[in-house]
């Protein structure tokens, strides 16, 4: 029954996450899901007893400050690229932040799924929480794949694919297979250490994705992504600064 509830909530937030995507810029979109960082902590403190100190609070601000600098940046800026409207946008920027509040969300009920129910030290655990979620996962986006008739384009989008047939499949394929060993990767440090430790590896890629969005998508990078990306990692930095000084703490106890 949990794994039947994670999966349809992975569902739900994967969905967001993709729309999410479909209206938004890459560099955008993925410096947006940097609140994911700021939702962990407060699902982190409700769900999982975390402790606050000054400098997770400072990050949390921080993460915070650049997601909304974001949202308002179609505003002040005119129009956006590639012929996506104000409200699309808007609606892109609300989706990607209600992904990134839910995927924090899950993590912290795996969290307290593997402290409260499972109660095993075991990898099997691991494995167990990562396949049967997503299999639940899977299946429900199936149902609205064929529920919704989407099924029908899958033809003519594979036969618009730039790079050919097998090129799609291919890119299906190992993305599959790359998320798939991510989200075990992910799931593993929920088990190990805690939900928001997770995240904040997960987090690690964030000053690094909006330059490929650039260089390969020619995402524009303007003065306000580069602030908002300096104000993430700023924000990024000063949680990794409170895990030395409690890894510290430890060590000398």
């Amino acid at each position: 029954m949990i794994y039947a509830v994670l999966g349809l909530i992975i569902t739900a937030d994967n969905m967001m996450y993709s729309h999410g995507l479909m209206f938004l810029p890459v560099s955008t979109f993925s410096l947006i899901c940097a609140s994911q960082l700021a939702f962990n902590v407060f699902f982190s403190y409700v769900l999982n007893s975390q402790k606050l100190t000054g400098l997770i609070m400072n990050s949390v601000v921080l993460l915070t400050l650049a997601a909304l600098l974001l949202g308002a940046n179609h505003e002040t800026h005119g129009p956006i690229t590639g012929g996506v409207s104000g409200g699309k946008y808007l609606l892109g920027f609300l989706l990607t932040v209600g992904a990134s509040g839910t995927y924090s969300l899950i993590l912290s009920l795996m969290q307290l799924t593997f402290e409260n129910v499972i109660k095993k030290q075991t990898f099997s655990a691991v494995l167990n929480m990562q396949i049967y979620t997503a299999l639940v996962a899977t299946f429900a986006s199936l149902v609205g794949l064929f529920a919704s008739g989407e099924w029908m384009d899958l033809r003519e989008e594979m036969d618009r694919f730039q790079s050919g047939q097998f090129s799609y499949l291919m890119t299906l394929v190992w993305a599959s297979v790359s998320w798939q060993l991510a989200s075990v990767g992910v799931v593993g440090l929920v088990f190990e250490v805690s939900s928001l430790f997770s995240n904040v590896i997960s987090t690690f890629a964030l000053p690094i994705v909006p330059l490929f969005g650039v260089m390969a998508f020619h995402d524009r990078m303007n003065g306000v992504k580069i602030i908002a990306m300096l104000i993430s990692i700023w924000g990024f930095l000063s949680y990794l600064y409170q895990n030395y000084l409690d890894d510290k703490k430890v060590r000398n106890a």
